[in-house]
This record gives C-alpha cells, sequence and structure tokens, in this order.
C-alpha cells in the first residue's frame, strides 16, 4: 500500500506542496498545485525533466494557468529520481519498467483518493500515461499528449537511446548528452546556432539538466527503451484524446501514427508550426484554444472574469454555434493546424 514519506519542511514550489508517496517499486514524488477538492489532471514529464523543466511554460502562460487551475487540482507526478532536489538512486534497487511507471500511478491516485484522472504527457511521460489509460480505463477522463510515443523503439531511436545510455553510464549529464537531449525538446529555431544565442526557454532547460543524476536518467531511458508497443491497444480507448505535435519534433511521425490508430470519433491531433516536442515550453499558447475546445467536452470552461482576453473564446456566451461543430475543428488555424475533426 502507498504511505505518504513525511517531510521535515514542507517544500512549496510555486503553490504547490510536495509528498513523497511509497510505492511498491519505489518513493514518487508528487507536486499539488491547487484546490484538492477539484477534479484532479495528472502530468508526467519526458525524459531527464520534470515538471519545472516540462512545464512551467504551460502553467506560467496566464491564459492557460487559469483555464487549468480554474478546473482542475494539479498533481505533478516525476519519473523516480526526476523530481527537483533528488538523490542518486542506489544500485541495489530495481529497475522500474515501463509497467511499473504506469502502475505506480495507480498507487498515487489511490493514496490522494482520486478517481478518474484528466492526464497531461510529453513524449516519454505520454507513452507512460497512455499505457495507464489502457491498463486502467476506468481512472482516466481524457489524455492531453505531446508529441507521443506508442510504438516500440525503431532501429534509429533504440540506437539513438544507446548511445544516451553510455553517455549516461561513462560520463552523467555530459555536455553531450544534453545537447542530444536539447535536440529532443526543442526545435532549431530556439536552440540558436553560431550567429543566433539559445533562447531563454533552452538556457533554462540546459541549468535544469544540470541538476539531474546521470543514473536516474538512465534507469528511465532504459525502461523507455524496452517499450512494447501499444499500437493493438489503441482502437480501444474510449476516453477522449487530444494530441499535440511541432512538426519539427524527432516525434512527428510517431504522433500521426498514433491518431491513425485511435477512434476518430474521440481524438483530434494538433499540429504546431516551427516547434519542437516540448509544445508546452516552446509554444504553449498554441495548446490554448484546442484545449478549451476539448474541455467543453466536459463542460468546463475559462472563468468569465477574464473575458476581456482576445485570444480565445472564455465561456458558452463568447462562441458562436457554429464554431462548436465538429467541421470547425478541421480548420487550418496559425500557428496551428488540427489534423482530425474532434466531436464536442
Amino acid at each position: 500500500m502507498a504511505e505518504s514519506k513525511p517531510l521535515d519542511t514542507e517544500k512549496i514550489y510555486l503553490g504547490g506542496k510536495e509528498h513523497h508517496v511509497r510505492t511498491h517499486c519505489g518513493s514518487v514524488s508528487v507536486i499539488v498545485y491547487g484546490d484538492q477538492d477539484k477534479p484532479a489532471l495528472i502530468t508526467y514529464p519526458d525524459l531527464a525533466l520534470n515538471h519545472m523543466s516540462c512545464f512551467r511554460g504551460l502553467f506560467f502562460c496566464p491564459e492557460a494557468a487559469s483555464l487549468l487551475l480554474h478546473n482542475f487540482c494539479i498533481y505533478h507526478i516525476s519519473p523516480p529520481g526526476h523530481e527537483l532536489g533528488a538523490a542518486s538512486i542506489g544500485e541495489s534497487v530495481s529497475a522500474n519498467s515501463v509497467d511499473d511507471l504506469a502502475d505506480q500511478i495507480l498507487e498515487v491516485l489511490n493514496f490522494f483518493g482520486l478517481g478518474a484522472v484528466m492526464c497531461m504527457g510529453v513524449t516519454a511521460g505520454a507513452y507512460i500515461l497512455t499505457l495507464f489509460a489502457m491498463k486502467y480505463r476506468e481512472r482516466v477522463l481524457g489524455l492531453i499528449l505531446i508529441s507521443p510515443l506508442c510504438r516500440a523503439p525503431s532501429w534509429t531511436e533504440w540506437f539513438y537511446n544507446k548511445v544516451m545510455s553510455n553517455l549516461l553510464y561513462f560520463y552523467g549529464m555530459c555536455g553531450l548528452l544534453k545537447e542530444f537531449l536539447l535536440q529532443r525538446y526543442f526545435s532549431k529555431e530556439v536552440r540558436g546556432n553560431a550567429e543566433v544565442p539559445e533562447s531563454d526557454i533552452v538556457q533554462a532547460c540546459r541549468r535544469l539538466l544540470d541538476e539531474r543524476h546521470g543514473s536516474n536518467v538512465m534507469r528511465f531511458l532504459q525502461a523507455i527503451n524496452r517499450r512494447p508497443d501499444l499500437t493493438r491497444g489503441l482502437k480501444r480507448l474510449r476516453c477522449r484524446t487530444l494530441i499535440f505535435v511541432g512538426d519539427n519534433s524527432p516525434f512527428y511521425l510517431e504522433a500521426l501514427h498514433m491518431i491513425s490508430k485511435l477512434d476518430r470519433r474521440f481524438s483530434a491531433l494538433v499540429e504546431v508550426q516551427a516547434c519542437g516536442s516540448m509544445v508546452t515550453e516552446e509554444q504553449p499558447h498554441a495548446m490554448l484554444i484546442p484545449m478549451e475546445y476539448f474541455f467543453m467536452g466536459y463542460g468546463l470552461y475559462r472563468p468569465c472574469q477574464l473575458s476581456d482576453s482576445p485570444r480565445s473564446p472564455l465561456s458558452p456566451s463568447c462562441i458562436s454555434p457554429e464554431l462548436l461543430s465538429p467541421e470547425s475543428m478541421g480548420l487550418k488555424l496559425k500557428p496551428i493546424k488540427t489534423r482530425i475533426p474532434l466531436e464536442v
């Protein structure tokens, strides 16, 4: 049974309280932000990231934050050893599989007394949440997946991951390893070059990567590199699924494959132009309008007092009826384009 690990001092990150939940395969850090009486939204980050480096841009975007925090209590789950200030996991501790990581989420939900939750994950985190939704369908209201994985690694990805594993084993979070990871996360436009400096978001991510223990990252990477193919089970998913992918993401084709296998009645794909994998950091504003339409299917809206914003619809009275038709979701919207109709 999961239990809370007592903390000498409550750690507060941006108003959130950190809990360490003991599970059958290790301790999991969960940052809880918001009113726990509200419906729950859980997040799971990509490799080598946590809530600060993977979701900060989205939650620092005032309009997105008002949409999410008005409707949800946020539970930021970190992969083992990826939380802020994490110690190195001992070699004697057994490595987790992707199934173990999905089962940990169930134990976290049970610890907090949560029923069905909304899920948001990025790349490797999106895979873990998809696997969780397939194993425990009754516990998932909906999936918001950013540059997701669903197939077993291709030979190219497998080899790339093995190179990163070797770098982590011999050199830890070295400069070359961080460059590989930044290429995984961001588009060339924000990574910079000899003439253009790195953007602030890349510099901030680079600093946060310095805090990771290479051995902890390697454990998550090895689990992801041994992941099974989920394709056959995607058609059986009945929760609504919204997928975002940057058109410069290394996992662009993965997202196209995944949306092609999901039931079109319950899924939509949003391509974000001139963006890498981590849309939550690189172009969080591009997620706002699709998420608003997505949440309308659950009767959730932005608070009306912010209705002077010109960027997006905030309540049913702000939206003309024709914009709520499925056909409207097939239109190209700059800087995004929606590939698959979403029923609302």
